[in-house]
């Protein structure tokens, strides 16, 4: 039977209660035109049901790049095992993505898992391994003494267990076989072999195409184009054709959210020293331009998603980089980009005027093995225990993302976000900072909603230093708890800082120093 055929074809004997993988990160190398046709068959006809889908990372935007959102449909999809899930409001209906409400309204089964076991998981699946075993994430939600990663009431089933060897504790995620796996290249030809030329990631394509075939099941791709077979050098083939089952063309794939195509995403080529878009005055400017003042050349820094990513930008901005400054920092994320400069929002996950590019198994190797000294992470709430969430607070459950494996791993940690949000408005203007609405919504909580990262007792037993920054004080993680360090300039510390905490920090520094005036400069 030839490779090569539509959409609907590659995903026409889909049967009900299959597992479906796909690889995917926000926007990069999401097979959309899977997505869609599967979803399509589903409305005409009513088949396949209750498929498992299994997603190391959130594919698609909920936008115009759909990805989960396509087949999250009731009925169709019963269940979901994921990284972290499409949280964002979607800008032009003010919606949020419709896995979000089949979440919410326990309409699916869902569980999420750290990025790092989804895709080492992969490995043990390929290798018809029992399972994967990971120290990591012990304490927080994904320990089944907490939850087990259950995100919704549906969820009975224990996909995480705790298990002791040698009088040490781990958590053991089974294995489970996948039957199909959708995934993205840019080229293939008439045998299969796929490769990534105009894809600035390759993420867990290689490690998924070996699971599903480890399992017996079918593996699709989706391109951009056909070339000739023989036609590339052999390291351009990432995925040999022996793994890869089907081919659907689909030429007008987005390269990511809002991005046709930009070759800076794909190095080979020198930093033009163009500034981006400047970040507007406020809050996430004063704080990204604190965090800043951690960074050290020639130390890997990994930064995640959301208000972290935004140091990079702030530096390029304000000139770090300037003169081949760029060189003298060592930048990654957990999707495996090295060198370059992190970019925020939609385009997170990929770098522009990357050095080098690993695939994501190999990326939490890295990780894991200690090799990011450095972290700069955001955080949605922090209690008196000295415990984070960035997994799942009121309406949103966007899941924790690599951030748990970036957090144990690190040595040195920042975490970044405003004092409160939902509402916050503030001034940064000659030098201080004034608050003229204070947002409905306080982070410093007596208890978390969920534990993304046990921070406090890793500081406590393994030494970890942590900093939390924000737009109007400054806190260092003590073994005991927190210390306030710094209050910026126009801040009274009493009624705009202690006065919003649910619980008091364990001492505040005498002297207690003011932040940089320089960080409010416009």
């Amino acid at each position: 039977m030839k490779k090569i055929c539509t959409a609907a074809q590659a995903v026409g004997d889909i049967r009900p209660g299959q597992s479906i993988a796909s690889v995917g990160v926000i926007g990069w190398l999401t097979p959309d035109a899977l997505f869609q046709a599967l979803a399509h068959r589903f409305r005409e006809t009513g088949t396949p049901r209750d498929l498992t889908f299994y997603f190391p990372v959130s594919v698609g935007d909920g936008m115009h790049i759909r990805g989960m959102d396509h087949v999250a449909i009731e009925g169709l999809m019963k269940r979901i095992v994921s990284g972290n899930f499409i949280n964002a409001v979607n800008p032009a209906t003010g919606q949020r993505p419709e896995v979000m409400r089949l979440i919410r309204e326990n309409l699916v089964e869902a569980y999420c898992w750290p990025i790092g076991a989804t895709m080492h998981w992969l490995r043990e699946v390929a290798r018809r391994s029992p399972g994967y075993l990971t120290e990591i994430g012990i304490g927080s939600y994904i320990d089944p003494r907490q939850q087990g990663g259950k995100y919704t009431a549906r969820a009975h089933d224990d996909l995480v267990k705790v298990m002791e060897l040698d009088g040490k504790e781990y958590l053991f995620y089974p294995t489970w076989p996948l039957d199909v796996a959708f995934i993205r290249a840019t080229s293939a030809d008439e045998h299969g072999n796929l490769s990534f030329e105009d894809e600035p990631l390759v993420s867990c394509a290689l490690a998924m195409a070996l699971a599903v075939k480890a399992s017996g099941g079918t593996v699709i791709a989706q391109v951009r184009k056909l070339v000739p077979r023989n036609a590339r050098p052999v390291h351009a083939v990432r995925i040999p054709g022996e793994l890869v089952d089907r081919i659907v063309v689909e030429p007008n794939a987005m390269m990511t959210t809002d991005v046709r195509h930009d070759d800076t995403y794909l190095g080979g080529q020198l930093f033009s020293g163009q500034k981006p878009n400047r970040l507007a005055p406020g809050p996430d400017k004063v704080i990204a331009r604190r965090a800043a003042q951690y960074i050290r050349k020639g130390e890997v820094s990994i930064f995640g998603f959301g208000a972290s990513s935004d140091v990079p930008a702030v530096m390029l901005e304000d000139g770090a980089f300037e003169d081949g400054g760029l060189h003298d920092y060592s930048f990654t994320t957990e999707h495996g980009p090295f060198g370059g400069v992190v970019m925020s929002g939609w385009q997170f996950s990929a770098n522009k005027y990357p050095e080098a590019l690993i695939d994501g198994p190999a990326q939490f190797d890295f990780i894991n093995g200690g090799n990011c000294p450095m972290a700069v992470l955001a955080f949605a709430q922090i209690d008196s225990s000295g415990n984070i969430n960035v997994s799942r607070f009121g309406a949103a459950n966007p899941g924790p993302g690599g951030f748990i494996d970036i957090a144990y791993n690190a040595r040195e940690l920042i975490f970044t976000g405003t004092f409160t949000t939902a509402g916050l408005t503030a001034e940064a203007s000659a030098g201080t900072l004034s608050v003229e609405r204070e947002g409905k919504v306080r982070k410093f909580v007596e208890q978390v909603d969920e534990i993304t990262y046990p921070l406090g007792r890793n500081v406590k037993e393994r030494g970890q230093k942590a900093w939390i920054v924000t737009e109007r004080a400054v806190f260092s993680v003590a073994p005991e708890g927190l210390v306030l360090e710094e209050v910026a300039p126009g801040i009274d510390v009493q009624t705009q800082v202690l006065d919003l905490m649910a619980f008091p920090p364990v001492r505040v520094a005498t002297p207690l120093r003011l932040m940089d005036a320089q960080l409010f400069r416009p």
